[in-house]
């Protein structure tokens, strides 16, 4: 089983998005970065794929993460490094 793609919408100078960053490189993940601070397009694209208008907003694969506090509840509950080794729910 191969090991799901991260993706993190993001903006260069967002806190939030800092600690996501702090959070998946300490867990060894690299993670394709999509700078949506200047580019409208993006970000239309990040809140049509998640609903959402803050960011990060974070996908593993095709499941919604959701922003920082998500990513960090589920680390804390052990679902990130479920989703991260690929394991389904």
């Amino acid at each position: 089983m191969s090991t799901p793609t991260v993706v993190m919408y993001r903006t260069k100078f967002c806190p939030y998005c800092m600690r996501a960053d702090r959070l998946l490189k300490s867990k060894g993940v690299e993670y394709q970065a999509i700078n949506v601070g200047s580019d409208q397009a993006l970000w239309k694209e990040m809140e049509e794929k998640s609903g959402r208008n803050t960011v990060p907003q974070i996908f593993i694969g095709e499941h919604h993460i959701g922003g920082y506090d998500d990513l960090a509840a589920a680390n804390q509950s052990g679902e990130l490094d479920k989703l991260l080794s690929g394991i389904q729910q």
